[in-house]
């Protein structure tokens, strides 16, 4: 990574800090981070290599970012702050077992999948476009997972280690400021019986 590269990301970092503090709520807070991820991670020109795309034709969006919450029964990860998602995707309860969220919540490791068609068990959850490559990373808080940090683009071969690094570093101030703005607390007083639920995935 060039020292212009890094210091673009620490001021990045820095700023999306910033707002994130001053949020009015926990997703809120998250939002600060999902809306500014894809624009910082991945290669650009990854999109202009031949066959880059798993889908033909337009897409209505080459890239994603979201939080998967863990739910207080532990059953479910809430779709939580998402960007570029449907919009009868948010507060989705997604099995928590299911695809790669589901691994990340066994594993708590983060995870990159430099392009998803070489992963057989990779599962479309995600319904604006199928992702070509995919960044994930554990939201935790003194060994107790909260949920998942993700960032998607359609295009294959997007994202690499240098990415998965920074959006582990996302991923931690995300951890502190949903616990600090009261996220467990938020996710208690929701009333969930009205979400939809995603068991499987397309």
């Amino acid at each position: 990574m060039s020292a212009s590269n890094a210091l673009e990301h620490v001021l990045a970092l820095s700023r999306i800090t910033a707002d994130a503090c001053a949020a009015e709520g926990p997703e809120e807070a998250l939002w600060c981070i999902t809306r500014n991820i894809p624009a910082l991670l991945g290669d650009p020109t990854a999109s202009t290599r031949p066959n880059a795309f798993r889908e033909a034709g337009p897409l209505a969006a080459t890239s994603a970012a979201v939080a998967f919450m863990r739910t207080p029964d532990g059953r479910h990860h809430l779709i939580t702050a998402p960007v570029n998602f449907l919009p009868e995707q948010y507060h989705e309860l997604v099995d928590i077992a299911l695809g790669h969220p589901g691994e990340i919540a066994h594993t708590r490791r983060p995870l990159l999948l430099r392009d998803t068609t070489l992963h057989s068990s990779f599962v479309k959850i995600l319904q604006t476009f199928k992702a070509g490559s995919t960044l994930f990373a554990p939201l935790l808080w003194k060994g107790d997972y909260l949920g998942v940090l993700i960032c998607a683009n359609a295009a294959r071969g997007t994202f690499s280690e240098r990415d998965l690094v920074i959006h582990q570093a996302f991923a931690h101030v995300a951890a502190a400021c949903w616990i600090a703005q009261g996220g467990p607390a938020w996710l208690e007083g929701l009333d969930m019986s009205q979400f939809p639920v995603r068991s499987t995935g397309t």
